[in-house]
């Protein structure tokens, strides 16, 4: 088993991208390259960030990498508002993907912390 496959946020956020690509295939065919691509490579950074850096042994380095999937999570939050704006995504879904999300970020603070600790 590689090193980011054994972190629990690595793992929500691959369960979180399985679900943003389920939501999207309703999305009308003309956003296919627009909010649907977008939004989907950005979930998809979430956990590609945290397993291009969980095997390196600079702390610091991984703690960049954390914060890149910060941003990503950001930027699906704002592309997820968007697409519920348009309708492109029922409420109770768009609620669940936020939910998702949130848990996400508060984990990806506190492996950020953790490791920021270990690092000093």
């Amino acid at each position: 088993m590689r090193p980011h496959e054994k972190l629990d946020v690595w793992k929500k956020g691959i369960d979180f991208v399985v679900a943003v690509y389920k939501a999207t295939e309703s999305f009308p065919k003309d956003e296919r390259f627009g909010l649907t691509s977008q939004l989907r490579r950005a979930a998809v950074s979430i956990p590609a960030n945290i397993a291009e850096r969980a095997g390196r042994k600079s702390y610091k380095e991984f703690v960049h990498f954390l914060s890149n999937s910060q941003g990503s999570a950001s930027e699906v939050e704002t592309e997820l508002l968007i697409a519920s704006r348009l309708s492109y995504v029922e409420q109770t879904n768009y609620l669940a993907l936020r939910s998702s999300l949130d848990e996400i970020g508060r984990m990806l603070t506190g492996l950020s912390r953790h490791l920021e600790k270990k690092g000093s």
